[in-house]
C-alpha cells in the first residue's frame, strides 16, 4: 500500500487524518466505534484549568450544509483529564494532542504547565477563539497583538509543539498567522468554526440557548480551503487544514493547497467511520494515481 505518513513540526503521523478537538470527546468514547490505532492522531475537548459545565441547551442545531453549536468548551478540567482520561489513552498507536483554552493568558500557561508533567502527549494545539477577560473580552484570535502575546507565553513555558488554532472570524487571516509564527508557533492549525446563529420562525426565538454559536461542516470548507491556501504562502511553519472534511477527496484538496496533515470534526457527528473511510479513500486514490508517497502531492497545486 502507498505510504501515507506525513510530518509537521517534527512529529511523525502515519497518515495524515486526525479527529478534531470537540467532535472527538476525549478519544476513548469512540474506540468501541472505530480502530483509534488506525488514525493518524487525535485532538481532545479542549481543556481549561478547571472543569466548566458549558452553556445552556439546546447547543446544537443542523443547519442545510452542517450545523451550528454552543457547547461552551464543557470539559472535565485539564487535572482530571490528566488523571482520569490520559491513563486510558496511552496504550493507542497514534498522536494525542490536547487542545487548550482560557479566559486570560496566564489562565492558558497554567494548563500548559499541567500537561508538561505528563506523558502520552504528542503535541499542544491552543485554541485563541477565546476572549481575553482582562484585556475587555477581546477575542486572542482575532487581534494580532493578543495572540502574539498569548502564543509567546505559552510557547515559552510547553516542552512540547505548540499548534495554534486560528480563528476565521477576521478580516486578514495572515496577519493572525504571522502574529503566531512570529511568536514562536511551531505550527499552525484553521480553522475554527465560523459564528453563526438560527431562528425559530414559529417560536421567534434563537435555536440555541446561547443565541450565537459556531458554524461547521460541508457549508464552510470552501471558505477553509481558501484560508489554508492563503496562510501556507504567508507563512514558513507547517500548516494543518480543517473544515468541512467529509471524504478523501476534501482532504486531498487541502493537503494540495499545502496543508501537511488534515482534521475531521463535524462528520464524525454524522458517521464515527469517517476518519477511517478518508483514510481508506486516500490508499485508493494513490493507488489509482501510482503514486508511492502521499507527501508528494503536498503543495502541488497547479496554478496556471
Amino acid at each position: 500500500m502507498s505510504d501515507l505518513s506525513t510530518e509537521f513540526a517534527g512529529i511523525r503521523l502515519k497518515n495524515p487524518v486526525i479527529t478534531a478537538s470537540g467532535t472527538f470527546g476525549y478519544g476513548e468514547e469512540f474506540s468501541e466505534l472505530i480502530d483509534l490505532d488506525l488514525l493518524g492522531g487525535f485532538v481532545v475537548k479542549g481543556l481549561s484549568a478547571q472543569p466548566m459545565r458549558g452553556t445552556s441547551p439546546p447547543r446544537l442545531h443542523e443547519t442545510a450544509s452542517g450545523m451550528l453549536n454552543a457547547v461552551g468548551l464543557q470539559n472535565v478540567g485539564v487535572r482530571r483529564f490528566l488523571s482520569e482520561k490520559l491513563p486510558g489513552l496511552r496504550k493507542y498507536d497514534t498522536r494525542i494532542f490536547a487542545n487548550v483554552f482560557g479566559t486570560s493568558t496566564e489562565e492558558y500557561v497554567e494548563v500548559v504547565h499541567a500537561l508538561n508533567e505528563s506523558e502520552g502527549l504528542s503535541g499542544y494545539e491552543i485554541n485563541i477563539s477565546c476572549p481575553n477577560v482582562k484585556k475587555g473580552g477581546i477575542v486572542y484570535g482575532t487581534d494580532p497583538v493578543a495572540t502574539h502575546e498569548v502564543v509567546r507565553a505559552i510557547k515559552q513555558a510547553a516542552r512540547l509543539p505548540v499548534i495554534v488554532k486560528l480563528s476565521p472570524n477576521v478580516t486578514d487571516i495572515t496577519a493572525i498567522a504571522r502574529a503566531a509564527e512570529d511568536a514562536g508557533a511551531d505550527a499552525l492549525s484553521l480553522i475554527n468554526t465560523l459564528l453563526g446563529m438560527s431562528v425559530d420562525v414559529e417560536s421567534r426565538e434563537p435555536r440555541l440557548g446561547n443565541i450565537t454559536g459556531g458554524l461547521s461542516g460541508p457549508a464552510i470548507k470552501p471558505v477553509a480551503l481558501r484560508m489554508v491556501f492563503q496562510v501556507v504562502r504567508a507563512v514558513r511553519i507547517p500548516v494543518i487544514g480543517i473544515g468541512g472534511i467529509f471524504t478523501a477527496e476534501d482532504a486531498l484538496e487541502f493537503l494540495l493547497v499545502g496543508a501537511r496533515a488534515v482534521e475531521v470534526g463535524t462528520a464524525n457527528f454524522l458517521d464515527p467511520q469517517a476518519p477511517i473511510k478518508i483514510i481508506e479513500g486516500l490508499h485508493r486514490y494513490c493507488e489509482r494515481k501510482g503514486i508511492e508517497r502521499l507527501s508528494t502531492l503536498i503543495g502541488s497545486l497547479k496554478l496556471g
